[in-house]
């Protein structure tokens, strides 16, 4: 406060005013004669909204009742209002939310779903006074700890390694340690700690020994509390098999399997077949009785009898105790006679033209294979028209036939120290295709016709590779040949005459020859009429010019003369007309006007008349404002770049010349004097002054300021015999 006295009146000032300020003051004044008169003054101060000290993020433990604080003054006494989620905070009857005459919210058995954003909005309606702050609920969550596995059991000294794993919840995520016989375990080369996602806490221990049995705990604290729980680590003798070897069988014999196995405690022995998952165990006959398994003492034996190629593949040996389990796999191999993998035991082919017969065989061992002919081994070199080509488990006879002695049977041996099978290939001679028939005619036009057509009944033993449409002219003995693509049955014929009758058929191709020709059947192509209307797409050309691009239809069976194009602007009657060559696919339409919308019909013309016009309509833009980021738009980096270099060699060449005439120096000057001095060293200044020659000098003139004047007037300088020198001015000046 600070009081300030003038002869006629005191003044009471009160700085940076507070709640206690308020109240009665009085002024007391006393006279020279010792009259005292006072008056009173009422000072009410009234507090603004004010939030004091909210504290957000405000944490509490889940199922306890919170109180959310918000400590807010003001005079009058605020209104509080809460919200959560956007909505009013109101009691209703068993409502969990209840506000205290303290203005804080209370929330009973608080959980994580009550965890959020709540705003605690004050308001003094006297004034219209309103404020809100946001206060974030954390609820945290005691930490709720839970083991997949309990007890674990593992083998000392074989450097082997077991991972405990704590799964953790709570809110906020809890800190997990492991402890041993009261010691917290820190990570080591043997102890390692992994966490990984979805809180799981892992404990590796490594390099077990039989002193690493025992209990071990794994305990979760947040700041809501703690929980612990223990596991269980019983070191034993792992199982350990010792013998098993892979083992071969014929095909339909017995197989015995060996499976040896030593632990402690002694471990049982099961068998388990690869293939299809099947397991064996002690006493068991398998299906069929064909498996059977016999065990004592840390063996085991399989029996397999009437050994199928179905039995071939891996078989697992597990030694199971209660501590652990081991296992090994071992092969069963099948040996077995020969087998034929192909039914293809006919071959066509015709005299000169090779055919590979092929004798593919599946065997173990591999077997060795031979061909024979009417009795007679073919040898591995073969002979004039025979070659044996060999593969693994592959024998090829190439055979090429002479003469009809040599189609036939060919006879296949495969033989191994299993036994010995045979296959007997036939060789036939192969015919021409049958005729293809249904030869149809569609899409007829002036110069174009399809034929359709079904195929043979008969390839003649070989692939057919190709078909022959013949058709020619009613009345004409020249048939034209046309091929089909590879072995299609749909063939389009060109380069008709229209309005003509055709007569056409179809044969068939293969490597023995051409087979006979279909039926043959007549059809008759459209007479020449006016072209179809041309289709038209439209784009903007450069300037004042649109491009119509004209896409040819049907031209009606002659080729397109001309394309007459007609345009005019939407406002004219008067049509404008551009004839376009029938062999251009566009046509350009320029100078046309800004801002105009144009009207176009365009007419194809064959020799036959006029097409239907097609209608077209287009709107060129306004002009477009030519600026200099649109004159450089176009050019690339280096074209701008040498402009700008040409703009400053011609400045450099301008300067050069300036500084020449007006100040004699710069390289134009440096190159005139070293030239006049060169020819001056060559003639002589003797017979130049015998001779009376004079040399002239044009000077500029200078204006009385010492300047150079830029004035072309100069003075002539004449130097004669007696050295005497004469000036008058430049007779260009005259």
């Amino acid at each position: 406060m600070a009081l300030h006295t003038e002869t006629s009146r005191s003044r009471l000032i009160i700085y940076n005013a507070i709640i206690e300020d308020a109240g009665i003051y009085r002024c007391q004044a006393t006279d020279a004669g010792g009259h005292t008169e006072e008056a009173s003054v009422v000072l009410e101060i009234y507090q603004r909204l004010t939030f004091r000290d909210v504290q957000s993020p405000q944490e509490f433990r889940h199922g306890e009742t919170a109180e959310v604080v918000c400590d807010v003054i003001s005079s009058p006494v605020p209104v509080v209002v809460w919200y959560y989620q956007d909505r009013e905070i109101t009691e209703e009857h068993n409502s969990k939310f209840q506000l205290l005459p303290n203005n804080n919210l209370q929330i009973h058995q608080v959980t994580k779903a009550d965890e959020g954003v709540y705003r605690c909005e004050a308001s003094v309606e006297a004034r219209g006074e309103i404020d809100f702050v946001d206060i974030a609920v954390v609820v945290n969550v005691p930490p709720v700890l839970s083991v997949s596995q309990q007890s674990f059991n593992a083998t000392a000294d074989y450097q082997e390694s077991v991972t405990f794993t704590c799964i953790t919840s709570g809110s906020p995520d809890p800190v997990v340690t492991w402890h041993r016989k009261g010691q917290q375990l820190v990570p080591s080369e043997q102890h390692v700690f992994n966490r990984m996602e979805g809180g799981r806490s892992m404990l590796t221990i490594r390099n077990i020994r039989q002193g690493d049995g025992g209990t071990y705990s794994c305990k979760a604290t947040n700041k809501a509390g703690s929980q612990e729980r223990e596991l269980f680590l019983k070191v034993f003798v792992q199982p350990h098999i010792t013998q098993l070897k892979n083992v071969t069988a014929v095909e339909g014999s017995a197989a015995m399997i060996s499976c040896v196995a030593e632990g402690e405690p002694l471990p049982d022995i099961s068998w388990r077949r690869a293939s299809d998952g099947q397991t064996f165990v002690d006493g068991d006959k398998g299906q069929y009785g064909r498996f059977e398994v016999r065990g004592r003492h840390g063996k085991s034996v399989l029996t397999i009898s009437g050994v199928r190629l179905t039995d071939l593949g891996r078989f697992d040996c597990e030694a199971l105790s209660r501590i652990g389990g081991h296992q090994k796999s071992m092969f069963l191999d099948i040996e077995y006679i020969p087998k034929f993998l192909t039914n293809h035991t006919i071959y066509y082919s015709w005299e000169g033209n090779p055919v590979n017969i092929s004798c593919d065989v599946m065997s173990n061992p591999p077997a060795t294979m031979l061909w024979r002919r009417e009795r007679f081994t073919i040898s591995a070199e073969g002979t004039a028209n025979t070659r044996v080509h060999s593969l693994e488990g592959k024998s090829v006879l190439e055979v090429t036939p002479m003469s009809d002695r040599d189609f036939g049977r060919y006879n296949c041996t495969a033989r191994n120290n299993i036994g010995v099978r045979y296959q007997e290939f036939i060789l036939a001679q192969a015919d021409v295709p049958s005729n293809p028939y249904s030869v149809r005619l569609s899409a007829v036009s002036q110069r174009l016709a399809t034929v359709t057509f079904m195929k043979p009944d008969s390839h003649g033993g070989v692939p057919i590779s190709y078909y022959l449409v013949q058709y020619k002219e009613v009345g004409s003995q020249d048939w034209r040949d046309v091929k089909s693509h590879s072995v299609q049955t749909t063939v389009v014929l060109t380069g008709l005459e229209p309005n003509t009758t055709y007569e056409v058929r179809v044969a068939a191709v293969n490597g023995k020859g051409q087979g006979e020709f279909s039926h043959t059947e007549t059809f008759q192509t459209l007479p020449i009429r006016e072209p179809s209307p041309p289709a038209v797409h439209g784009q903007r050309g450069m300037g004042k010019a649109y491009r119509l691009g004209l896409v040819k239809q049907d031209d009606g069976g002659m080729p397109i003369v001309e394309y007459i194009v007609k345009y005019k602007t939407d406002k004219e009657e008067q049509w404008m007309t551009k004839l376009v060559p029938g062999a251009n696919d566009f046509a350009m339409l320029q100078p046309l006007q800004w801002n105009t919308r144009y009207e176009v019909e365009i007419t194809a013309r064959n020799v036959k008349g006029l097409s239907e016009p097609t209608f077209y309509q287009f709107f060129m833009p306004q002009k477009p404002d030519i600026t200099a980021e649109s004159l450089f738009s176009g050019l690339g980096l280096g074209a701008v770049v040498g402009l700008g270099l040409g703009a400053l060699l011609l400045l450099l060449v301008l300067v050069d010349v300036s500084c020449f005439f007006l100040r004699h120096c710069g390289l134009l000057m440096c190159i005139t004097r070293s030239l006049c001095s060169k020819k001056t060293a060559t003639s002589g200044k003797g017979k130049e002054i015998e001779e009376g020659k004079a040399a002239y000098l044009k000077l500029p003139l200078k204006e009385e300021n010492g300047k150079e004047s830029l004035k072309p007037d100069t003075i002539e300088i004449k130097v004669h015999s007696d050295n005497s020198l004469h000036t008058k001015p430049d007779d260009s000046k005259a």
